[in-house]
């Protein structure tokens, strides 16, 4: 199954529409309890001498657990407001820009008044999902795409309570939000771990699927640190307790009773449960929602610069031992990066210290900092390490905090005609060989090369001279810094074995 085919399949769990469920099926388990039993099938002669006898494995009870926080998740039910496209369906007529007394003026009037006398008024929607107290004043936990465009927001306690709720706080990029109950109490609460889980530790889900409130399920963790492809911060945990539509926004619970995890999305083909599902990171609830809490918002830092991971091919142009850090393919103009100095074609190694395995961990660590705090980043430059003092900005709206990944297709061989561009900036791709190895690592015709080497190339007869030069020093590799329809990237070429 491919990677494109696996993402189609993940799916958010929350949106349960009421009425969805068209019937239940029991599974009636036979037998007595959950222990298995070996017995001897013969005894020796001095059997009763012997103090051989049977052997029973046991599977933890979970029931103590989960008398302690039930009480605390909640069902989650909001209304949804679903405002349909297109005039017929609300959308205003919006009068033409005519001169005064146009004469099409008087029609134009009657045909927006008639319009808006036909239009349907908003529609609204039901869902569901699930949440969990994290104080005894009554936050609730749960995520951003339950409550997403929410009217009303009720909740369901275990104990039968319904209970208004307002939004006080969403955010998109780990799907998390923060609801606060409008009357006043003492509501049962649950705290989060203070460790992470490891694999192979078992653990509890409760939530409402489909719509049946106070359900638990029990499994193990499967995997750590998966990326989905739902965000830019993807870090989540798999499981393989059941969870399905309306579980979303749960909590997943450690044999303490502690909240390891908030269930986020599943792996489905079907849309129900296969046993993959996958929960937001306790550490990361723990920090979005305290500022949830105290802002309303998540304010991220944002360094500016476009990066990619460091293949073997562009470590060997590069000279460097290995492929750890994230590759600069571009910076932004007017930005912290660009401040600071940082260039296309650094290699940032770490942040305040904390090295950084690829432009995943730049990005999370750069966006856990607050806008205004100056970081060190090390990089490499022309084979040499150096530490930049970067005060950090706000991330804006729709970017991420130090990523666009413009990772390299595939590994390739030369191939190339090449010719000056007018304006004298770069070099121009104008034909290639399909079978060849620029044309397998993704350039294309019409690209430019900006850059052989970490030099600046204005005329074909620069970037064969940059290749003889980098194969004179020995290097495996040459490395180009491309310009074409998406963006500024890196790619590395491997020299052919002689």
């Amino acid at each position: 199954m491919t990677k494109h085919s696996i993402s189609n399949s993940i799916s958010r769990i929350g949106k349960h529409r009421a009425g969805m469920m068209a019937s239940v099926a029991i599974l009636a388990l036979l037998g007595a309890g959950l222990a298995t039993e070996s017995f001897m099938t013969s005894a020796p002669a001095n059997a009763a001498a012997s103090t051989q006898s049977a052997t029973v494995a046991t599977f933890p009870s979970f029931a103590d657990v989960v008398s302690r926080v039930r009480p605390a998740v909640v069902s989650v039910k909001v209304k949804v407001e679903q405002v349909a496209a297109g005039a017929e369906d609300g959308e205003q007529f919006q009068m033409p820009d005519l001169p005064p007394g146009h004469p099409l003026e008087k029609f134009f009037r009657q045909f927006g008044e008639q319009g808006q006398k036909g239009r349907k008024p908003n529609q609204f929607g039901m869902s569901q999902g699930s949440g969990f107290f994290i104080s005894a004043d009554g936050y609730v936990v749960t995520n951003n795409h339950v409550v997403d465009n929410a009217v009303e927001v009720s909740l369901s306690t275990d104990d039968g309570q319904t209970l208004d709720a307002t939004v006080i706080g969403k955010d998109a990029k780990t799907d998390l939000a923060l609801l606060k109950v409008k009357q006043a109490g003492t509501y049962p609460f649950v705290e989060f771990a203070g460790d992470a889980p490891r694999v192979g530790d078992w653990v509890v889900a409760v939530g409402n699927p489909f719509g049946l409130g106070g359900t638990v399920t029990a499994g193990i963790v499967s995997a750590r640190g998966r990326d989905i492809g739902a965000g830019p911060y993807d870090d989540f945990i798999q499981i393989d307790a059941a969870v399905n539509k309306g579980n979303s926004g749960g909590p997943t619970f450690n044999l303490n009773g502690d909240v390891v995890g908030v269930n986020t999305a599943i792996y489905s083909p079907s849309g129900g449960n296969v046993g993959i599902a996958f929960a937001v990171p306790s550490e990361t609830v723990k920090t979005v929602i305290a500022a949830l809490r105290e802002n309303g918002s998540v304010e991220r830092g944002y360094l500016g610069v476009q990066i990619q991971p460091v293949t073997q091919d562009i470590a060997d142009s590069l000279a460097l031992k290995d492929t750890k850090g994230a590759l600069v393919a571009e910076i932004q103009p007017d930005t912290p990066a660009f401040e600071a100095g940082i260039k296309a074609g650094d290699v940032i190694l770490s942040v305040n210290g904390d090295v950084m395995a690829g432009p995943k961990e730049v990005t999370k660590r750069i966006s856990q900092i607050k806008p205004g705090d100056t970081v060190k980043v090390t990089l490499m430059r022309d084979g040499k390490e150096q530490t930049l003092n970067v005060r950090l900005g706000l991330l804006p709206e729709k970017k991420t905090a130090a990523l666009d990944d413009t990772s390299p297709k595939a590994p390739a061989t030369f191939g190339l005609a090449l010719a000056p561009t007018k304006d004298g900036v770069g070099v121009m791709v104008t034909d290639i060989d399909p079978n060849g190895i620029a044309a397998e690592k993704g350039i294309s015709k019409g690209d430019l090369i900006l850059e052989i080497g970490g030099k600046t190339v204005t005329k074909p007869s620069d970037v064969r001279a940059s290749i003889d030069a980098a194969r004179k020093d020995g290097r495996k590799a040459v490395m180009l810094r491309l310009k074409s329809d998406e963006g500024t990237r890196f790619i590395a070429l491997a020299f052919p074995k002689a």
